[in-house]
């Protein structure tokens, strides 16, 4: 999709208090889009259309007018429940009740359109009782992410290092940024205090300019890199301080299948059966970032085998072989008892 301009965006998201229909739906509607898609429907057979996004429900209709196909839902995550948690953090009253606004019919999309496809797969079995609590009737499975582990060598060296930790992430994705904000304002200050030779490194598409702001001795300000997979592997620990968002997030699986130790919070972690101190370290607050930074730093052959630990366990549980094989056989089904 094209960047949206800010200014338009602020004066449609507005008129859209007035409109029934989502704006974080609506927006992104596109005639030529629709066009472009009617062209490929009707040229083509296809036996399953998987949609990646919610925003393609839209779709539906244009698709079941020129197509037979079945159409699966391949959510990322529960929208709505996003936009939520972003609403609880949010404190500035006006911004709050306007969030909350677009929020509430973002939901009732979401629910509308659920039982409109063929084959519902969720990335998480969490988001998958959450649709289900909402009235999801349809056939559905549980299909988390999957890594090609084979693009994934882990680069350990760096443990022999002085210790740094690495942040990388879109941020122009909601969560990202708000999460970044919170982990420099809450933590980082007094862990930088704590241990002062620790460093952090910040890369991320679209990095807006308060971030590249914040550049010092201790804060380095990539930007968007070229290569996350080497930026990742150049630092031991990476952290992911997310506090709100759904789904499941892929670069904590990169993270781990690179062997790095992943710092993150509870909800970071949702739909990714990690244990705490075997594979991951857990942190919701700056007493548990102090706890889990001493543990790096005090019992270092412990910290090794945690990444080493995270690179086996994404390589037994997130293999996109046996994902894409456990989806086919359901699609497979699906149409045998059509």
């Amino acid at each position: 999709m094209t960047p949206v301009d800010n200014s338009i965006y602020i004066k449609d998201a507005f008129f859209n208090q007035f409109s029934k229909e989502s704006f974080h739906i609506s927006r992104f509607i596109d005639s030529n889009f629709q066009k472009k898609l009617i062209d490929l429907l009707t040229q083509n057979y296809f036996d399953f259309i998987q949609l990646e996004t919610l925003v393609l429900a839209a779709y539906i209709p244009t698709i079941r007018q020129y197509s037979k196909a079945k159409i699966v839902m391949r959510s990322h995550n529960v929208e709505y429940e996003i936009w939520e948690r972003i609403t609880n953090n949010t404190s500035f009253f006006l911004k709050k009740w306007y969030i909350k606004s677009l929020t509430k019919k973002l939901k009732q999309f979401e629910i509308s359109k659920m039982n409109q496809y063929d084959l519902f797969a969720a990335i998480t079995d969490k988001d998958l009782n959450n649709y289900k609590a909402l009235g999801l009737k349809i056939p559905s499975i549980t299909i988390p992410i999957g890594l090609d582990i084979k693009d994934y060598q882990p680069d350990y060296s760096v443990y022999n290092k002085p210790l740094s930790l690495s942040f990388i992430g879109s941020l122009d994705w909601r969560p990202n940024l708000e999460g970044l904000h919170w982990f420099i304002e809450k933590i980082w200050t007094s862990l930088n205090n704590r241990f002062p030779n620790l460093v952090l490194h910040i890369a991320g598409r679209n990095t807006p300019k308060e971030i590249f702001a914040l550049e010092n001795k201790k804060i380095k300000i990539h930007g968007e890199v070229e290569e996350a997979k080497t930026f990742i592997n150049s630092h031991p620990i990476m952290i992911v301080p997310l506090q709100s968002g759904s789904g499941m997030r892929v670069k904590i699986l990169e993270g781990m299948a690179l062997g790095r130790v992943v710092i993150t919070s509870e909800l970071g972690l949702e739909g990714i059966n990690a244990k705490h101190k075997r594979e991951v370290l857990i942190a919701n607050n700056l007493e548990e970032y102090i706890e889990a930074i001493h543990f790096c730093i005090n019992q270092p052959k412990e910290f090794l085998q945690i990444g080493k630990n995270a690179a086996s366990f994404i390589a037994y549980e997130f293999d996109h072989k046996q994902i894409g094989s456990k989806l086919k056989s359901k699609m497979e089904n699906i149409l045998l008892n059509k």
